[in-house]
C-alpha cells in the first residue's frame, strides 16, 4: 500500500501530515535538550557538593586522616565526583547523538519537503493552465458555431425575400458559408485542446502526483525510523554508562564496609594516650593531733592530693577536669591553669608532695599545646590575649606517651638520612679510588668539597642521633617500644648496625629519598584542595621515582588537576589524596567542560 495509489485525491491531508511529523521531531529535540540541562545542572550540583565538603587535602599531621571512618567519607565524596562526571557524559551523549544528529536531519528533511511540495504545484499549475486552454477554445467553439447559425438563418431569410437583391442573397451566403467554416476551426481547435488535457489530467493523477506522494511517504517513514532510532538513543545512552555507575555506587558501599570501628578506636588511643598514671588516694591529715604544717608539706612520705594546688583559694571552682581548660584536650588531664598553684607563691621539693602533685608542677612549666604544623604557625594572629605554646625540640611540651612516639619518629627520619649520606660517602670513596688509579678519568682533588661536605654531614647527623636517643632514653622507652640500632661508622665511611645488647645486627634502615622531606611538604601543603579538571588512564605504567612525581599502573584512572603547561607533565591525584606530576604522554586525558 501506498499514498500514490490509495491518497491519490488527499493532497491536503498528506501535506498536514508531514508537517506534524516535522514538527514532532521538533518537539522530541527539545525535549532532549532540556533533559541534557537537567544532567548538566545535576552533575554541577554534585560536583560542588563534593568540592564543598572536600575542603583540604589530609595530611599524616591530622589525626583524623588516618581514621577508616574518615577515609572511607573522603572516598565517598570522590566516588559522588565520579558519578557526577557520569551524568556529564550522560547530558553530552544526549546532546550530540539526538539533539545535534536530529536537528540536522530535521533540516535535511524540511528541505526534501519542500522540493517535493514544489513539484506537485508545478504539475497542479500545468494542468490548470491546459484546462483554461480548453475552457477558452469550448467557449470559442460555442460563440462561432452559434454565429454560423444565425448567418445561415440570415442568408436563407434573404434567399426567400423577394424584394433581395441577387448581390444581397449572394453576400448572405458567402457570410453563412465563413461563418460555418470557422466554426469549424474552433471545433477542430476544442478537440485538440480537450484531447491535450486529458491526457495531461492522466499524466497528472496515474504518473505525477502519484510519484511525488510515494516520495512524501518514503520521507515520513525515513522521519519515523529515525525518531525511533533517538527514542533508543535516549535510554541506551544511559545503559552505556551504568555499569560505571555501578562501580561508583558499589564504591560507595565499599567504602562503608572499610570502616572499622576497633581500628579507629585503637589510633585514636594511640594518638592521644599521655602515659600520665592515675593519681594515687589522698591520705587523712589529722589537724587535730597539732601535726606540724611545714613539716607535713615537706614530708616524702605524705603525699597529698590535687586539692592541694587550690591553697588559700579554695572557694574558687577546681577546673581540673572541666571546659575550663582549652588545652586539656591536647596536654591530658593533669595540666594545671596557673591560677591554680598556691596564693602564697611557695613550692614544695621536687618529691615533697604526692607524684600528681609534683607531675602537675613539672608540666606546667614546660607543657604548652602542640602546633600541629608550620602552616597553623605561620597563619597564627598574636593577640595579648592568646598565649602562644613553645614547640621544644625535644618535645618536651607532649605528654610522656606522645612524646615518646615523635621521639621514634624523629630518630626513624635521622636513620634514613644518615644511611643516604653514608651511601653518598661511599660512592665519593670509590669514585676518589677510581680517579687517583685512573686521572685521565678525572682529578681526585675535585671530589674534596663533596667529601669533607659529607662527612661533615655524617658527623651533625650522629649528633643528632645521640641526641634524640638520649632524650629517648630520659623519656623512658617501655621496653615495647621500638628499639633503634646505633651506628659506628670506620675510617672509610662503612658502617655496621649494632643492636641495642651489642649483637651485630644484618638490618639497615630502608632507603628513601623522598621521606626525608614528606613531613614538611605535609606542613605547607595547601589547605583548599583544587577540583580536578577532569580525568586520565594510564596507558603505560610509570615507576614515578624522582621527587615530585607520582607512580601510576598500566590501566589506572586518575583525576587531573592540572595540565600540562608545554614541559610535557601532567599533574594528577589519586582518590586517597596523593598528588604528583606524570609524563603527559603516558595517559589518555578527558578533561571536563
Amino acid at each position: 500500500m501506498d499514498w500514490g495509489t490509495e491518497l491519490w485525491d488527499q493532497y491536503d491531508i498528506i501535506e498536514k501530515h508531514t508537517q506534524s511529523g516535522l514538527e514532532l521531531v521538533e518537539k522530541y529535540v527539545k525535549f532532549v535538550k532540556e533533559r541534557t540541562e537537567i544532567e548538566q545542572n545535576y552533575a554541577k550540583q554534585l560536583r560542588n557538593l563534593s568540592k564543598k565538603y572536600y575542603q583540604k587535602r589530609c595530611s599524616k599531621d591530622e589525626p583524623e586522616c588516618r581514621l577508616s571512618s574518615y577515609q572511607s567519607y573522603l572516598d565517598i565524596l570522590n566516588e559522588m565526583n565520579d558519578y557526577a562526571g557520569q551524568r556529564e557524559l550522560i547530558a553530552e551523549n544526549l546532546m550530540m547523538n539526538i539533539c545535534i544528529d536530529l536537528t540536522k536531519y530535521l533540516q535535511e528533511l524540511k528541505q526534501e519537503r519542500k522540493t517535493y511540495l514544489m513539484e506537485v504545484k508545478k504539475a497542479q499549475q500545468s494542468l490548470e493552465s491546459t484546462y483554461k486552454q480548453l475552457d477558452y477554445s469550448k467557449k470559442r467553439f460555442e460563440r462561432e458555431w452559434r454565429e454560423a447559425e444565425r448567418a445561415a438563418q440570415n442568408a436563407e431569410k434573404t434567399d426567400l425575400d423577394i424584394n433581395a437583391t441577387k448581390a444581397d442573397v449572394e453576400k448572405a451566403k458567402q457570410q453563412a458559408h465563413f461563418k460555418a467554416q470557422t466554426a469549424e476551426e474552433s471545433k477542430n481547435d476544442y478537440a485538440a485542446q480537450l484531447q491535450r488535457y486529458n491526457k495531461e489530467q492522466s499524466q497528472f493523477y496515474f504518473t505525477d502526483m502519484p510519484h511525488v506522494f510515494n516520495k512524501l511517504q518514503d520521507l515520513d517513514e525515513r522521519r519515523i525510523q529515525k525518531l525511533a532510532r533517538g527514542y533508543m538513543l535516549f535510554s541506551d545512552t544511559e545503559k552505556q554508562v551504568m555499569p560505571i555507575i555501578g562501580k561508583c555506587l558499589e564504591g560507595i558501599t565499599k567504602a562503608g564496609t572499610n570502616v572499622n570501628e576497633k581500628n579507629d578506636t585503637a589510633i585514636v588511643i594511640e594518638q592521644n594516650k599521655s602515659g600520665f598514671e592515675r593519681p594515687g588516694d589522698v591520705e587523712f591529715e589529722d589537724y587535730s593531733q597539732g601535726i606540724n604544717r611545714a613539716s607535713s608539706d615537706s614530708s616524702l612520705g605524705t603525699p597529698k592530693g590535687p586539692m592541694d594546688l587550690l591553697g588559700r583559694n579554695k572557694g574558687k571552682n577546681f577546673w581540673l577536669f572541666n571546659r575550663r581548660s582549652k588545652l586539656s584536650s591536647t596536654l591530658g588531664p593533669f595540666f594545671t591553669h596557673p591560677d591554680a598553684s598556691p596564693s602564697n607563691g611557695s613550692h614544695s621539693p621536687k618529691f615533697g608532695r604526692d607524684s600528681l602533685s609534683h607531675c602537675l608542677k613539672e608540666i606546667n612549666k614546660s607543657v604548652k599545646p602542640r602546633i600541629s604544623s608550620f602552616r597553623t604557625l605561620k597563619r597564627s594572629k598574636f593577640t595579648p590575649d592568646k598565649v602562644m605554646p613553645t614547640v621544644t625540640e625535644d618535645f618536651g611540651h607532649l605528654p610522656p606517651e606522645q612524646r615518646r612516639k615523635r621521639l621514634q619518629l624523629k630518630l626513624e627520619e635521622i636513620s634514613k638520612e644518615l644511611q643516604k649520606e653514608v651511601d653518598q660517602s661511599e660512592a665519593l670513596g670509590k669514585m676518589k679510588d677510581v680517579y687517583e688509579k685512573n686521572p685521565q678519568m678525572g682529578d681526585p682533588a675535585t671530589l674534596a668539597s663533596q667529601i669533607s661536605q659529607t662527612s661533615q654531614n655524617i658527623e651533625r647527623l650522629k649528633g643528632e642521633m645521640s641526641k634524640y636517643e638520649n632524650w629517648l632514653t630520659e623519656a623512658g622507652a617501655r621496653g615495647e617500644t621500638m628499639r633503634y640500632k646505633t651506628h659506628t661508622f670506620n675510617n672509610n665511611g662503612a658502617h655496621d648496625a649494632l643492636s641495642p645488647d651489642g649483637a651485630h645486627s644484618d638490618e639497615t634502615p630502608a632507603d628513601s629519598s623522598q621521606a626525608i622531606y614528606a613531613e614538611f611538604d605535609d606542613d605547607f601543603e595547601d589547605e583548599e584542595l583544587a577540583a580536578p579538571i577532569g580525568r586520565c588512564t594510564a596507558m603505560y605504567s610509570f615507576p614515578g621515582a624522582s621527587e615530585g612525581t607520582i607512580s601510576m599502573q598500566e590501566g589506572e584512572v586518575l583525576a587531573v588537576v592540572e595540565e600540562d603547561k608545554g614541559d610535557g607533565w601532567t599533574r594528577v591525584r589519586r582518590n586517597n589524596g596523593d598528588e604528583g606530576y606524570i609524563p603527559t604522554s603516558y595517559v589518555s586525558i578527558a578533561l571536563n567542560k
